[in-house]
C-alpha cells in the first residue's frame, strides 16, 4: 500500500511539475553608478515595460534612461522586423532619424541584435536623443531592451560600454 500512495504522488508530483509553466525573464545588470530606480512600470496580458532612471531624476526630466520591454509569445518575429519596428516609431516623432547597425547574431541559441537610432531633434520636441537597442529573442517572449540619453550621436565609448552591458545580460527562470 504504501509503495502505491508513494508511486501515486510521485505521478503527481511529476504532473504538477510539467502544469507549472516556467517563467522567464532577462536579467540585465545595469550600472550601479546610476543608482537606477523604476520610473514607470506597466503591465497587461502581452507586455511588460520597466523605465528606469537614476535616483536623482524623474521621468519627465532625466538624463539617461532604460527601457526593459518584454512582448508575451512573440518569439517568431524577425530580428530585422523588430529593429524596423522600432526605426519606424522613430521616423514618426524624430526629425531624420538615422539607424545604425552595431552587431547581431542570428545562429546564437538565442539570437539578438544591437542597434542604435539617434536623432537631433524630435517633431514635439527640438532636444536631441539617441538610443542604443538590445533586442534578443527568449524562449517564451522577445525583449526589447534600451538605453537612451539626450544627445544628438552615442559616443564610441557609450556605446562600447552599452554593449558590453547588454552582451552579459542572461536569462532566468522561476
Amino acid at each position: 500500500m504504501k509503495q502505491y500512495v508513494l508511486l501515486a504522488f510521485m505521478m503527481l508530483s511529476t504532473l504538477f511539475s510539467f502544469g507549472q509553466a516556467t517563467k522567464e525573464n532577462l536579467k540585465i545588470t545595469w550600472p550601479e553608478e546610476y543608482q537606477w530606480k523604476i520610473g514607470s512600470e506597466q503591465e497587461d496580458g502581452q507586455q511588460h515595460m520597466i523605465e528606469l532612471i537614476p535616483g536623482k531624476e524623474t521621468i519627465n526630466k532625466w538624463t539617461i534612461i532604460g527601457t526593459m520591454l518584454s512582448v508575451k509569445g512573440a518569439t517568431n518575429v524577425s530580428l530585422d522586423m523588430a529593429m524596423n519596428i522600432m526605426y519606424e516609431q522613430a521616423i514618426q516623432n524624430a526629425n531624420t532619424p538615422t539607424l545604425t547597425m552595431v552587431e547581431r547574431n542570428d545562429t546564437a541559441k538565442h539570437p539578438w541584435i544591437l542597434f542604435k537610432i539617434e536623432a537631433a531633434s524630435f517633431k514635439n520636441d527640438n532636444n536631441p536623443e539617441s538610443q542604443l537597442y538590445y533586442i534578443i529573442v527568449g524562449e517564451s517572449s522577445l525583449y526589447s531592451n534600451f538605453v537612451a540619453i539626450k544627445e544628438k550621436n552615442l559616443s564610441k565609448e557609450f556605446v562600447d560600454k552599452w554593449v558590453k552591458v547588454f552582451k552579459q545580460s542572461e536569462f532566468v527562470y522561476q
